[in-house]
């Protein structure tokens, strides 16, 4: 059967963050990093509660009967979202209970509870509530002149059964929202080397009674509640996108309820009430064995004076074509550049940046921004570029998801100082990342052009694998050109000389390259496929790639994420193989290799293979034609399909299996290529 051939998208989510769960115990992963394992872990399930399983239960709401890939119907699909992610959590906090408290306490690091505080920490906790937490607490009962509260999406709160100290039978419910502008994670004062911590709700939770003045306190129990917060986004007659971004995220505070997380061992009469307000039923109940919410581990994980309990410092490398040159213009004319990012440096794109700003012969800067940093030294440097009088053209993707606000306050930032914003695309999101860059040069204008995998975030591009490019073939220059003229106008998507976009011939070129090996292995010629990403869920791209697989092709694929496709299906898909490797690094390039029988083909690209990317996003695919940089490319997929160590192999029925080798044969894709990078330099 058809439905046999596909893995449901939402457990093989699930099959992914069991494999980062995997890591939290791992044996050579140093503490601190576990600790941010489990972090990794615990937010993940936030955002897929927050988007999927809100999706799969919108559809359950509306009525849908349709059937996925996968042959399971919404409500099986549910089912199965319930039961995998109850045993994600009930896995996590064994975890963190059995392994992770155990590995701090030999590090003499404790989170503490009330029964463990000596005399001297009680009266610090005193001072400490009355001081910092009692004035930012607001109880809220409720009664008849005063409902349910809107408990605020994520936040951690303590619900409480009061009663009047004449009248226990008659209890009242009230609950307190933890304040999230306060540190959860507070740090006593101990003796010796102790480092001892107690957490903000715990201390609430001991104090209650000086908030809740001349009543008795029944029973009191944690609670963190996840809404649906998939925006529904109207684009169509939207007179001002901003706008309708804004009041959307101001609605996504307060979308249905999905997920209710609640202590173990909570007052039943403080769940009943819990699921008749908020209208959800046992299966979206969270027992929880421990701290609502394990994000704050990556606090302990940041503590000062335990560098030894993280992963070594990885200083990046910087790009042998940069070295001892002071004219990065003049280095990307010699020859394309590529940057293997985080083991090459990221500075030298900021530098890009900032020299363009400052350089009296470059007349444009144009970019796209999907997700950036905070405090952004590339949006700075755009900033003085418009100051200095260059034309600046910034194309803000404002429906990147859960990035909504901070690029919202960028795009403002950039408008004020005269750079001319785009903040998107009716229909569609912008998701290339590309810098054009125009330069007046004797008698010339020349274009520089930087494409990327990944993002202009210099945070997350020491935390994630990219591959980009920095070259000057006025190729690339004019379909650079083209795709801004088609971003800020109203241009349509010209023939393109060098780039493939997504939602307009991306799909039929990857088709096409696929089929080009089909055909090849047909005609009795060697056909080969490698492609590396972060997730392929497109149905018709998986189709394609079983007829490939049936016709000879051989098909390395390394899926970090998601990964719909069935591997050894006999008759269907025994010439693929699939791999996710999940390490120090999120591995984030998405790299396309086609062997096209010795002419090999090698893209990089912003996509993923997903419907969304390829239908409803804006794009870009690009070839590396430079035959050393093939190599270097080459070098990457054969080294990712080499690892053992951080790989682990996707098995037909959609699980995981770790590779089984011998020490001597271990391989970690990411130290290797770290360690090449040095190599190069003859660092």
């Amino acid at each position: 059967m058809k439905e046999k051939r596909f893995i449901n998208r939402e457990l093989s989510w699930l099959e992914f963050n069991k494999r980062v769960l995997e890591e939290v115990t791992y044996p050579h992963n140093p503490i601190f990093e576990r600790l941010k394992f489990a972090s990794i872990v615990s937010s993940n399930l936030d955002e897929f509660f927050m988007i999927r399983v809100a999706s799969v239960h919108d559809q359950i709401q509306a009525g849908l009967k349709k059937v996925d890939p996968s042959g399971l119907s919404t409500k099986a699909i549910m089912n199965k979202i319930s039961e995998g992610a109850h045993e994600l959590v009930e896995s996590l906090y064994q975890k963190y209970n059995l392994s992770l408290l155990r590995c701090l306490k030999k590090e003499k690091i404790y989170i503490i509870k009330k029964k463990d505080l000596s005399a001297e920490q009680h009266q610090f906790v005193d001072v400490y509530f009355d001081k910092s937490i009692f004035p930012v607490l607001t109880p809220m009962a409720v009664d008849l002149g005063r409902p349910f509260p809107l408990v605020l999406n994520k936040s951690l709160n303590i619900a409480l059964l009061v009663a009047a100290y004449n009248d226990k039978k008659n209890y009242r419910f009230t609950t307190v929202q933890v304040p999230s502008v306060l540190k959860r994670l507070i740090e006593l004062p101990s003796s010796g080397s102790k480092r001892q911590f107690i957490l903000l709700e715990d201390v609430i939770k001991m104090k209650l009674n000086k908030v809740f003045v001349g009543y008795h306190i029944l029973a009191k129990a944690n609670y963190r509640i996840t809404r649906n917060a998939d925006l529904s986004i109207n684009e169509e007659g939207a007179e001002d996108l901003l706008e309708v971004i804004e009041e959307s995220l101001r609605r996504r505070k307060w979308g249905v309820a999905i997920r209710l997380e609640i202590e173990k061992g909570a007052d039943a009469r403080i769940l009943n009430r819990l699921l008749a307000e908020l209208e959800i039923n046992q299966d979206q109940v969270y027992f929880i064995p421990g701290p609502i919410d394990l994000n704050f581990l990556k606090r302990i994980s940041g503590l000062k004076g335990y560098e030894h309990l993280l992963y070594p410092i990885l200083k990046p490398a910087p790009n042998g074509s940069l070295i001892d040159t002071e004219n990065i213009f003049e280095a990307i004319r010699r020859g394309d550049i590529l940057m293997h990012h985080p083991y090459h440096s990221f500075q030298p794109i900021i530098d890009l940046v900032k020299n363009a700003a400052y350089d009296p012969k470059v007349l444009a800067i144009k970019q796209t921004l999907y997700r950036v940093s905070d405090n952004s030294p590339i949006v700075e440097a755009l900033v003085a570029a418009a100051e200095n009088g260059k034309q600046v053209t910034v194309m803000v993707e404002i429906k990147a998801r859960f990035d909504e606000q901070n690029n919202i306050q960028w795009a403002k930032r950039l408008e004020t100082a005269g750079c001319h914003v785009i903040y998107g695309f009716a229909g569609l999101k912008t998701h290339c990342k590309i810098l054009l860059i125009v330069r007046r040069e004797e008698d010339e204008i020349r274009r520089y052009v930087h494409m990327s995998t990944g993002n202009y975030n210099e945070q997350t591009a020491s935390l994630y694998t990219d591959i980009s490019l920095l070259t000057s073939n006025a190729y690339f220059g004019t379909d650079a050109s083209n795709l801004f003229n088609m971003l800020s106008g109203l241009s349509q998507p010209l023939d393109m000389n060098r780039f493939c976009l997504a939602p307009y011939n991306l799909r039929e070129e990857m088709m096409a390259l696929i089929q080009r090996e089909r055909t090849n292995a047909s005609q009795g010629k060697k056909a080969k496929i490698i492609m590396k990403l972060n997730s392929l869920v497109d149905t018709d791209i998986i189709e394609a790639l079983y007829l490939a697989s049936k016709a000879g092709v051989i098909i390395e694929l390394i899926v970090r994420g998601i990964c719909c496709l069935k591997p050894g299906v006999p008759n269907v898909s025994e010439n693929i193989t699939v791999i996710s490797i999940v390490g120090r690094f999120l591995e984030h390039s998405r790299i396309f290799y086609f062997y096209n029988d010795g002419a090999e083909k090698i893209y990089l690209s912003s996509a993923d293979l997903m419907e969304r990317n390829l239908d409803r996003r804006i794009e870009v695919m690009f070839p590396i034609d430079d035959q050393i940089l093939k190599l270097e490319v080459k070098n990457i997929l054969s080294i990712s399909l080499r690892d053992i160590e951080k790989s682990r192999k996707l098995l037909p029925d959609g699980t995981y299996r770790r590779i089984k080798a011998s020490g001597k044969n271990k391989v970690n894709s990411q130290d290797l290529l770290y360690q090449e990078a040095l190599e190069a330099i003859h660092l």
